[in-house]
């Protein structure tokens, strides 16, 4: 079978490898759709951690069962599974208290050594896996590519319960990548108003699919001051920085009102993991900064039935697939800003 292994920065070596053997308490899943994630292209970029050499990426995973170990009783060869990376303990203080996310011992496919993930024909998910792991199966209807796609949502999802945004609540929405766009959809989704902020035109142009209440280039226009304009001088109920720029977190603070809330969703380079916010308007108008990361598994199947039902259209996030052989020039695509979300398809 053909394996993707990331050897060096921005460098793949795409391999055959022995057919997987199937644990007795696991199964091995054929894949057949893997997402390219902001977290993977880091990755890409940087090359693994010194001294990693078996690192194989992908953790949006859609696939098929195509072998089941004896002891594994709820799943069965034909099954179609969507696959997300997340693998918790189940012991520590957080597990213990349903905060899976935030576990002390917290692994994920495709990411640490030793959890090879979804960048070939085939994974295995061992019973830790299918055990402490977030794995679903697919809704009838629903393609392995859209299987895959729940992946991403499923962190909008959980962000936006978090946040309760309701009708009638302004949402500024600060980066337009796949991930940003999620959330405008999800936005709009529970009856909030949306403001997009984006440098790249290409991005903005992207954007537009979704319609969202305005699109500001925040390199021509003075962004606070746009979102005080349409806000009748109050400011927004929220503000999401979807982008890994220290900046914007600055900027959130300045543009939402008194009592408003701020979220944390893209994480910051680790070389520089430093912001720089307004401590006395975060403490005399009362503002809510929120760190967001990953969620509790049942946000993976809400992601999956929001697909089934429609609310998330992934021919609007999806804008490119690319076969296995060709990876390499699916990262350069999912790096270099041109699309959305870009997906790896192994037939």
């Amino acid at each position: 079978m053909r394996s993707a292994f990331l050897v060096g920065e921005r460098t793949f070596s795409l391999r055959e490898i022995p057919e997987p053997v199937c644990p007795a308490d696991g199964l091995v899943l054929r894949v057949e759709t893997c997402g390219v994630c902001g977290s993977d292209i880091r990755r890409w970029r940087e090359g693994p951690p010194p001294g990693v050499t078996d690192i194989v990426p992908g953790h949006e995973i859609g696939g098929v069962v195509v072998e089941v170990g004896p002891q594994v009783s709820h799943y069965a060869v034909g099954d179609r599974l969507a696959v997300a990376p997340d693998i918790h303990c189940g012991r520590c203080y957080y597990c213990q208290r349903g905060l899976f996310n935030l576990c002390d011992e917290l692994h994920f496919l495709g990411i640490n050594s030793g959890y090879p993930g979804g960048f070939a024909d085939k994974v295995v998910l061992t019973g830790e896996v299918l055990e402490l792991g977030v794995v679903h199966p697919m809704p009838e209807g629903l393609s392995f590519l859209e299987g895959s796609l729940a992946e991403p949502c499923s962190s909008v999802l959980a962000s936006h319960h978090k946040l309760g945004t309701s009708l009638g609540d302004t949402v500024v929405v600060i980066g337009a990548g796949p991930i940003g766009c999620l959330h405008v959809v999800v936005a709009q989704a529970r009856g909030a108003r949306v403001i997009v902020s984006q440098r790249s035109a290409t991005r903005r142009e992207l954007v537009k699919r979704f319609n969202p209440l305005a699109i500001v280039d925040p390199s021509a226009e003075d962004l606070v001051a746009r979102v005080r304009e349409l806000t009748a001088g109050v400011g927004a109920d929220v503000a999401i920085c979807a982008n890994p720029v220290a900046a914007t977190q600055t900027q959130a603070v300045e543009l939402v009102r008194k009592r408003g809330r701020v979220v944390l969703f893209g994480g910051l380079p680790k070389a520089d993991p430093y912001t720089h916010l307004d401590g006395n308007r975060i403490h005399y108008g009362e503002i809510a900064v929120l760190g967001d990361f990953s969620y509790h598994p049942t946000f993976h199947a809400q992601a999956l039935e929001a697909i089934q039902r429609g609310v998330i259209r992934a021919d609007q996030i999806v804008t490119h697939t690319v076969p296995l052989d060709e990876i390499a020039h699916a990262f350069e695509i999912a790096s270099s800003g041109q699309g959305l979300k870009v997906m790896v398809t192994t037939s």
